[in-house]
């Protein structure tokens, strides 16, 4: 039993054809019994094509799906224009919330609200759950049962994360303004005073009477808040001290005790 020739090829192609990631799994369902390259041999060759493409304008980056071929970030504002499209935009208190349920997973809409000090929208989490960057996983053992949310594999994937290890520690974020530029993600453009009507589509607004400028002045307070629990702080450059059950495929932790599963 010996993997083809033309083994480096037939991996290039398969992930420039796949239009997402492939797993090793995948790729080896590509081939016949008697030709099945081993999951080592796999992972040589697509390290190689990294090499291979390395300053050039694709690369070859694994995520917690597994492999795949996508454009460099340094040409991306030239290729973006090819779609007419324009990019989702994303509120302040949206990505507040996806950053809470990402560093404090398990954790139900209430919880978040008493860090953020004001109302979660109902918007924000529908958008969430409809990107399936958040999921459902299970609910809090307390009276009315609330929801518990994790992150999944898909929000791991549009972040280009292998696994939660590699979220940013907290002290190195220093405002969601940095974020959103970091991860090519357009904030609305809000006026000074109140926060404009709730847009039911996208979440760009949450409701409360909280102001803009009120929600800007409590973001590091919240931030600091969810560190508390998340990181540890002692020298600034640790990673997130995830739980002991925190499953780290990206799918939020395996939840027991104090938790009810989904039926």
């Amino acid at each position: 039993m010996s993997a083809p020739e033309n083994l480096k090829n037939i991996v290039e192609a398969a992930l420039l054809a796949a239009g997402g990631a492939l797993s090793l799994d995948t790729l080896q369902s590509l081939f016949g019994e008697q030709e099945l390259p081993q999951k080592k041999r796999l992972r040589e060759i697509l390290n190689e094509l990294s090499e291979d493409y390395r300053g050039r304008g694709l690369e070859v980056r694994e995520v917690a799906s597994g492999w795949r071929i996508q454009v460099v970030e340094e040409v991306s504002p030239w290729i973006s224009r090819l779609w007419s499209d324009r990019p989702a935009r994303y509120s302040r208190a949206l990505m507040e919330t996806l950053a809470l349920i990402a560093y404090r997973q398990p954790i139900t809409r209430g919880e978040i609200e008493d860090i953020r000090g004001v109302s979660v929208s109902s918007n924000i989490v529908k958008t969430l759950l409809e990107r399936e960057w958040i999921r459902v996983l299970g609910q809090r053992d307390v009276p009315g049962k609330p929801s518990l949310y994790g992150t999944t594999r898909e929000f791991l994937d549009y972040f280009n994360l292998r696994s939660l290890d590699e979220l940013p520690t907290l002290a190195e974020i220093r405002d969601l303004d940095e974020i959103n530029r970091e991860l090519e993600l357009e904030d609305p453009d809000r006026p000074k005073g109140p926060d404009p009507d709730p847009d039911p589509e996208s979440g760009e607004a949450e409701s409360g009477t909280a102001s803009a400028n009120e929600q800007e002045e409590s973001t590091a307070e919240h931030m600091q808040a969810a560190q508390a629990g998340a990181v540890s702080s002692a020298d600034g450059d640790s990673t997130p001290e995830l739980p002991a059950d925190r499953d780290r495929n990206g799918e939020g932790p395996n939840v027991s005790g104090e938790v009810t599963p989904n039926a």
